[in-house]
């Protein structure tokens, strides 16, 4: 049996705790503070010789110098296996729901317990055969879960050829039976479980390709499809001030978004938010299945009154599952809310560690540790041809919606898409609030670029009047300048903005988009001729209403023919008696 490795506190500041040991350290280390009955995790951040100064997950209340530190040498990990869908975790993967249970309201700090529990028993079929030659990763069997085949992977640390030497027959097994054991090309041998340990810092790459992110993740937001499109296995952001919708945001894209799995990283948001997430997303029905939509959601949830410590473990915890389902050919969506909150706990604990401070105190390091959460999103071929994707996007919280101050700055260097939420669309009740004269795409949509560039270029005419008609008024701007004004606010009332409260409306599939984005292009081609502003004004407003109706029937039904016809007969009786004057 292993020597247990002792140290004792020296230091106490905050959530940082340093320790001197006469044993080894490890860096990233799991490590537990001994407090009178309670061991409370901490992680080993910075060495400096015999001393070790770590970030404590839970309070520190009552800590006293000298306290023993018992050094445990693991890294911080999750378990990954089946039962993780449809479950809401702390950052350190411990089961909310079980510990409320336990504890009651009030969670008591230094209580941990199964992330996946042992005794559950899946119904286990293999896929393999005794003497089959696999690498790690390779699928083993499956299990159902929820809606989906649970594949049991060869374990991710495995390395070379693995002979099967012997495999479970089907039946029913829980998390500690073997189901596999396995061999490698020294002779070495291995068994393999239904779930596995993975260090969350250490990304997984058990696949045989990375690829570039190109086709479109369809998220039936007409502006985030259509102008600034989001690539599967790419990222994006979405920074904007407190209430301008970035929560509601994400809640409708984890709904509609076309992806199998979607992880919710609640790194310290206010209570109120994730227990508006935490209560909705049970009763939500999903569109696809018509289960709940909790059946292919795993929560992650640290609030800010959490130990700030506890909200970079849950990006990480976050990720590292997103990773872990990808591995199977599944595409998963991670949604982190907000990355601010984290990066504003790593400016806490840099300064406990008395390091340099960089722009606004935050770590130097900032764009580093940013760059490689988002590093961790993408596109892989794996070993047997399949695909699976990881995108991740992230909310930013930039204090007085400021998009210069430093974590908004590093996020941007490393995003492929930028939805920049403003308060004066969010105030005039425009949703979703994304700007779209400051948000951008480096992917590629599904709508035409010729008749998307079209659409940014009203939009900016559109906009450039409004603020000229602010100075010299209605009356001193001209006729043609006053229609490409009307044009652009069309366009964004009838296809920009979405009623999150119609059925139709809320979601706009990707042939639905295209129809219709095809359809509106024609419209802002049309040269019309007005006599004067109040009849172009009368006319866009009467499209608008028109179209308000259109937007709520159904895709490709007899009620969504009608309101075509009625919207083309508007504009045909307009061209009609514009070629009729002309004539005259």
């Amino acid at each position: 049996m292993a020597v247990k490795r002792i140290g004792h506190i020296v230091k106490i500041s905050g959530n940082m705790v340093a320790v001197e040991t006469d044993a080894f350290i490890v860096q990233n280390e799991v490590t537990y503070i001994l407090h009178n009955q309670e061991r409370l995790k901490s992680e080993v951040i910075r060495v400096r010789g015999k001393r070790a100064e770590m970030q404590v997950y839970e309070s520190t209340a009552g800590l006293k110098v000298g306290e023993k530190v018992e050094f445990t040498n693991e890294l911080l990990s999750v378990e990954l296996g089946p039962g993780l869908l449809g479950q809401i975790f702390d950052g350190l993967q411990n089961p909310l729901p079980h510990i409320a249970e336990q504890c009651g309201f009030f969670l008591k700090r230094g209580i941990y317990l199964e992330a996946l529990p042992d005794e559950t028993e899946w119904e286990f079929t293999p896929l393999v055969n005794v003497g089959d030659i696999l690498r790690c990763s390779d699928k083993l069997g499956w299990v159902p879960e929820k809606i989906f085949k649970h594949y049991i992977m060869v374990p991710f640390h495995l390395a070379g050829a693995l002979k099967v030497i012997s495999i479970a027959k089907k039946g029913k097994y829980n998390l500690k039976d073997p189901v596999a054991k396995l061999q490698d090309e020294s002779g070495k041998q291995y068994q393999a479980y239904l779930q596995q340990i993975w260090p969350v810092k250490i990304p997984i790459q058990a696949y045989s390709e990375r690829l570039k992110p190109g086709e479109p993740l369809v998220t039936k937001m007409r502006l985030i499809d259509s102008l600034f499109p989001v690539a599967r296995g790419g990222t994006y952001c979405i920074p904007g001030p407190f209430g301008s919708g970035k929560t509601v945001l994400q809640q409708l894209t984890s709904r509609h978004a076309q992806v199998d799995i979607v992880i919710i990283a609640a790194c310290g948001e206010r209570a109120g938010e994730v227990v508006e997430t935490l209560k909705t997303f049970p009763k939500i029905s999903d569109p696809r299945t018509g289960r709940p939509l909790s059946d292919r959601t795993v929560i992650i949830c640290n609030t800010s009154s959490m130990p700030v410590a506890a909200r970079e473990s849950s990006v990480y915890t976050a990720v590292t599952i997103a990773e872990y389902y990808r591995q199977m050919g599944l595409n998963v969506l991670l949604l982190a809310d907000s990355t601010s909150r984290w990066a504003q706990a790593m400016r806490e604990m840099s300064g406990r560690l008395e390091e340099i401070p960089g722009e606004e105190a935050f770590p130097a390091y900032l764009e580093s540790r940013i760059a490689s959460f988002y590093e961790r999103a993408g596109m892989v071929r794996l070993h047997d041809g399949s695909c699976g994707s990881v995108t991740i996007g992230g909310t930013i919280s930039p204090a007085g919606g400021n998009f210069e101050e430093p974590v908004t700055q590093a996020t941007l260097k490393v995003v492929g898409a930028f939805h920049g939420l403003a308060r004066e669309r969010s105030d005039a009740r425009r949703y979703p609030a994304i700007d779209p004269l400051i948000s951008w795409s480096k992917y590629k949509s599904f709508i035409d670029e010729k008749q998307m560039l079209r659409g940014h270029q009203i939009l900016r005419k559109s906009h450039d009047v409004s603020q000229m008609m602010k100075v010299v008024g209605e009356e001193g701007t001209s006729l043609e300048d006053y229609i490409d004004y009307l044009k652009g606010e069309f366009f964004d009332f009838v296809y920009l903005q979405q009623n999150a409260y119609d059925e139709v409306d809320e979601a706009a599939p990707a042939e639905r988009q295209k129809y219709i984005f095809n359809f509106i292009y024609n419209i802002l081609e049309t040269e019309f001729v007005f006599t004067d502003k109040e009849e172009a004004l009368k006319f866009f407003q009467k499209l608008r209403q028109q179209f308000r109706g259109w937007n709520s029937a159904a895709w490709d039904t007899p009620d969504f023919k009608r309101s075509e016809e009625e919207v083309s007969n508007t504009i045909k009786e307009k061209v009609k008696n514009k070629n009729q004057e002309s004539n005259v």
